[in-house]
């Protein structure tokens, strides 16, 4: 039975949803079964093509990241403006984010550690770690080493467990790709040169030793050249699976509108999919912007366009997700997927009782 330690995910993930009116200053409370305090938050405005923005509350409030571009961090005060002990405060100054009237927006967030960071010395280089082990997510900033020899180097993670998804983002100036590590990649657990970029559409690549050593339960590698910069400032989101909270996995498509069902463990609240051995978008689903079991809402975190709103994506069950999609980049016929999924209710809680099926 898939027991869980988590009884109430919603006291470390949430999805908030809001339409603007061009107040500035506005805060937004969360609806779920317990406060959250977000320390990332990522926002989309759902009806207009516009960037994806996302802010932690390591790096802080004034600078934002986008998912969709390679350009690193970003000032911009009219975001979150404060993470709140239950939801956030975003600006308005006129623009079509985060709070202009009639569109409508989308905020995902995750918990680490309030806010509170601690240097972190695992890895051959320190980083600045806030840690949610319960949950699983780290936020992790550091800069990398500078290119010597081989060029590949460690970073500690706080997790205290191998992770099963790594999102790295060099936060200077340059042009940079948001390189990311999963477990469902060529090589699982052992791979230490498949990537793919959540900015693009592309399938897995390979660079040697791109992620130096690897992953451990302490640190995770990189290496100067190609997945990082030299003596660059980097953010990293780590996360690791938890039983009945949070799943990363991969799937083979079968190009039927009765497509393949995917075990979670839980009935799931997020969802991303991507394609990994063909181009493929990444597709976010969540359970606010669908009140029933089929998912029709979609945003792409590698592009600024509106979400989607006329297919039928996938069904969110009790205890997984099935593909209900049967043409489209997410269930092609043979080609694999990876996904991250987090949940709404565990599907056993932690006292061994089932939760009501959908």
């Amino acid at each position: 039975m898939a027991y869980t330690n988590i009884d109430d995910p919603s006291a470390h993930f949430q999805t908030l949803l809001w339409t603007g009116n061009d107040v500035d200053g506005r805060a937004l409370t969360n609806d779920g079964n317990s406060d959250l305090q977000p320390d990332l938050v990522w926002l989309k405005n759902r009806n207009v093509g516009y960037n994806h923005f996302l802010q932690d509350s390591s790096r802080g409030t004034s600078v934002y990241l986008s998912s969709n571009t390679t350009t690193g961090d970003t000032t911009w005060t009219n975001l979150v403006e404060s993470f709140d002990t239950n939801g956030f405060t975003v600006g308005d100054d006129g623009s079509q984010v985060p709070n202009h009237t009639g569109n409508t927006f989308v905020g995902w967030q995750w918990k680490a550690n309030g806010g509170t960071t601690s240097t972190n010395n695992d890895g051959s280089i320190t980083s600045t770690v806030q840690a949610n082990q319960d949950a699983g997510f780290s936020i992790v900033t550091f800069t990398s080493a500078p290119s010597s020899g081989t060029g590949i180097f460690s970073v500690g993670h706080g997790l205290g467990q191998i992770p099963a998804m790594v999102i790295t983002k060099n936060r200077g100036g340059s042009a940079s790709n948001w390189w990311t590590w999963h477990k469902g990649l060529t090589g699982g657990n052992s791979n230490t040169s498949y990537i793919v970029a959540l900015e693009r559409i592309t399938a897995e690549g390979s660079y040697s030793n791109a992620w130096g050593a690897g992953m451990t339960s302490s640190v995770f590698g990189m290496q100067s050249g190609n997945t990082a910069v030299a003596s660059s400032d980097y953010v990293a989101y780590c996360f690791a699976e938890k039983q009945g909270f949070s799943k990363f996995g991969t799937y083979v498509g079968n190009g039927s509108t009765d497509g393949s069902f995917v075990y979670t463990g839980f009935k799931p609240a997020f969802v991303i999919l991507k394609g990994s051995s063909a181009v493929g978008s990444w597709y976010m689903i969540d359970n606010k912007r669908d009140v029933d079991n089929v998912a029709h809402h979609a945003l792409e975190a590698q592009s600024s366009a509106a979400e989607y709103t006329n297919y039928n994506f996938i069904d969110m069950l009790s205890n997984g997700f099935k593909l209900r999609l049967g043409t489209s980049e997410i269930n092609t016929n043979g080609n694999t997927y990876i996904y991250m999924a987090f949940a709404e209710n565990p599907f056993v809680t932690s006292t061994g009782i089932p939760t009501t099926a959908r």
